[in-house]
């Protein structure tokens, strides 16, 4: 029988090798419009999301938003929307990325208290769902089609 990686490989999915952190989640690369970033892999969230203290570095053009952000004990933030983003995982890669930008201070404050690295932002569900991907947990891996 084919390993799961073998079986994804033969159906055009491409391998993003994931890290687990302290704090239980799983952490992966990516770049957004060229620039490197650290993220948490949340399938519980709604979409990909950028601290907005990382807009010029990430090279993002801000809009405003009505909509409002809540997650991890925080509730109604304030948030902005930057379209046409190119985003990459590995060798799989999306163009016209809509990202939603709030303040990650508490996200970040979290990871700190527990002793984990802070992160540039957090892959969504949004980009889980158009890359049609399967978690691996046992072997670390995210495969995206």
């Amino acid at each position: 029988m084919k390993s799961l990686k073998n079986f994804l490989k033969s159906k055009a999915y491409k391998t993003i090798p994931l890290r687990f952190t302290k704090t239980n989640h799983f952490e992966v690369t990516a770049f957004i419009n060229g620039v490197e970033g650290r993220f948490i892999l949340d399938t519980g969230a709604s979409n990909t999301c950028i601290g907005v203290d990382k807009i010029d570095v990430f090279k993002l053009t801000q809009e405003s938003s009505e909509i409002k952000a809540a997650g991890a004990g925080a509730i109604e933030m304030e948030t902005f929307i930057a379209k046409n983003n190119t985003i990459e995982l590995g060798k799989w890669s999306k163009k016209r990325q809509e990202i939603v930008l709030f303040d990650l201070i508490h996200v970040n404050q979290a990871l700190l208290n527990h002793e984990a690295e802070p992160v540039d932002g957090i892959i969504g569900a949004d980009i889980l769902k158009k890359g049609k991907a399967i978690v691996d947990y046992s072997k670390k891996r995210l495969y995206l089609k």
